[in-house]
């Protein structure tokens, strides 16, 4: 069973707990627009696992936040987020932080 997928708001940081995957994303997809609002910092360092939802989940977060005029960054990215990162060639810079 996945574990749940948790955030908590700390200024202009989101950080995330858990699992970020197709299982878990729905909360956070539902409320994306106020999660992002104001954001700088996605803090992943306590995600366990990404699957492809999960990143799709956080380049749409990052590309809301670019269309508010912010700038955010995905601090802590895993090992296993860089590495779909890298197999769907994604451009540099569409999930800063990530790279």
């Amino acid at each position: 069973m996945p574990m749940q997928l948790n955030w908590t708001r700390d200024g202009e940081r989101l950080a995330l707990q858990g699992e970020l995957d197709q299982d878990t994303l729905n909360g956070l997809w539902d409320v994306r627009e106020q999660a992002i609002q104001g954001v700088s910092v996605i803090d992943l360092s306590e995600v366990s696992r990404v699957d492809t939802a999960g990143l799709a989940l956080l380049i749409h977060l990052a590309d809301r936040a670019k269309q508010l005029g912010q700038t955010v960054r995905l601090e802590s990215a895993s090992e296993n987020l860089r590495t779909l990162a890298q197999l769907y060639n994604l451009p540099d810079g569409l999930l800063p932080g990530a790279n």
